[in-house]
């Protein structure tokens, strides 16, 4: 067997990092989710950078944040000259491979996306779709444009590509980097079988304080998938059979003690928590998502890491556990020493988080655009003008229920957290800007935002 570790980085699309059972959610099934965080590291404050589909997953591959890879909007193209997991893996001599919703190129979402740097590397198997979310339509395009279309529902028709990825490798005696990416949870929520809506009795699911679930009827028409959690729990139950599948194959070709496998998510979901939907807020259930890791050669067993990690530092730190040399144009933290419960002095603090264009979901409720800080206590996020927009106290105020933004007790608290927040803005280069603003200054061109 190759002595070079194998990495499966499997990750979800708008999957909350509190709903697994091993997370403290003790309605859901996640009996797989829950034997990897038993067999390796589960991160409890793992926070999406970014929390919005296309810019955070290419903050995850390249282990930059937006204004580096200017992928600042959804459906704008990533830089192609940075590093990113694909291309460090391939110079270390990896096989590699990408299956599923990609999402890190210009629109149209139903672009070919062609063999070459815009693949990030990813150069011996592709079987992506740039993005949609009808996840009994299976579709994915191989090396040409001729677009592929299955039936059958998608996320076991990826993990069955990967599966054969997986197999192909290890006859070949070759180590490999697959980046296996579901579409589920991602509304439309409508799109699970319902053998795993089944399992769920809605009368018995219990909900998050802080949910306020608004009528259909006073929401824009555009908003006609709304969920309900059984579904959106139905569809995370589904992916953990996918996982089983996947930790069995490792199991039965005799490669799980080589092999570095990372669950995670590139943002949450609010599920009407605070009376919203989706994602692109501070609050905890859009940017807290799951970080699973399990290397038995490399990672203890049973460990949670209470260090705060950003999706920034998902690839620093793949770097640091394999041994690779990290690239100058590393900005994310190699948290591997926390991981491995060595925890030095340094540990990091907090996580930047940011949103770069206004969203609408609820017209009483209209998101700026934001930038913030997730610490290891507060959530504090500010507008362009530089006021305070948010800032919660998360030990005494869980559920985020009381803002403290205009809190005449919480002036030095704000101060404080402002001048964090600055050496953050300073170390990315980013002028804070809206939306527009933030276009022409880095010359991205806006098809689409959300």
């Amino acid at each position: 067997m190759p002595a070079q570790p194998n990495i499966l980085f499997v990750f979800a699309d708008q999957m909350r990092g509190m709903d697994m059972h091993c997370a403290g959610n003790p309605d859901i099934l996640t009996p797989v989710m829950d034997r990897l965080a038993a067999e390796g590291v589960r991160g409890s404050r793992h926070y999406a950078n970014c929390p919005i589909c296309s810019p955070n997953r290419a903050t995850m591959f390249t282990g930059t944040y937006p204004t580096t890879h200017r992928l600042l909007f959804n459906d704008v193209p990533v830089r192609t000259d940075l590093p990113s997991l694909g291309t460090l893996a391939k110079s270390h001599g990896y096989a590699t491979g990408y299956i599923g919703k990609w999402h890190m190129d210009a629109g149209p979402r139903d672009r070919f996306t062609p063999p070459g740097p815009d693949r990030l590397g990813f150069d011996d198997f592709w079987a992506a779709y740039n993005a949609h979310h009808d996840y009994f339509d299976t579709k994915y395009y191989l090396d040409t444009p001729e677009l592929i279309h299955r039936s059958g529902y998608e996320p076991e028709i990826q993990t069955d590509l990967a599966l054969d990825f997986i197999r192909q490798q290890h006859t070949r005696q070759t180590p490999f980097c697959l980046a296996l990416s579901w579409g589920p949870p991602h509304n439309d929520y409508c799109y699970v079988p319902e053998k795993y809506r089944a399992l769920y009795d809605p009368e018995k699911l219990h909900l998050r304080p802080n949910c306020k679930p608004i009528p259909r009827e006073s929401l824009d028409p555009k908003w006609s998938h709304l969920p309900t959690t059984r579904d959106y729990y139905a569809m995370i139950t589904s992916l953990d059979d996918q996982l089983g599948r996947l930790l069995a194959e490792l199991d039965h070709l005799g490669i799980a003690d080589n092999t570095l496998v990372i669950f995670t998510s590139d943002h949450g979901d609010m599920m009407w928590s605070q009376g919203l939907l989706y994602k692109c807020v501070p609050f905890e259930e859009s940017i807290q998502v799951p970080l699973l890791l399990r290397w038995p050669a490399g990672l203890p067993k049973n460990q949670v890491c209470t260090t705060p990690i950003g999706s920034v530092d998902l690839l620093p730190t793949v770097s640091g556990l394999l041994g690779w040399e990290a690239p100058s144009t590393f900005e994310g933290v190699n948290v591997t020493p926390w991981l491995r419960g060595q925890n030095p002095p340094s540990e990091p603090d907090s996580v930047f988080i940011a949103f770069y264009n206004k969203y609408v979901f609820r017209p009483d409720f209209p998101i700026p655009e934001w930038r913030g800080l997730r610490t290891t206590r507060h959530t504090y996020a500010e507008r362009t003008d530089r006021s305070c927009w948010m800032l919660y106290d998360n030990e005494t105020d869980p559920w985020q229920m009381h803002n403290l933004a205009d809190d005449p007790g919480s002036v030095g608290l704000r101060t404080e957290l402002s001048r964090r927040l600055d050496r953050f803005l300073t170390e990315t280069g980013d002028p804070f800007l809206d939306g527009p603003g933030m276009s022409r200054h880095f010359n991205v061109q806006v098809d689409y935002v959300y």
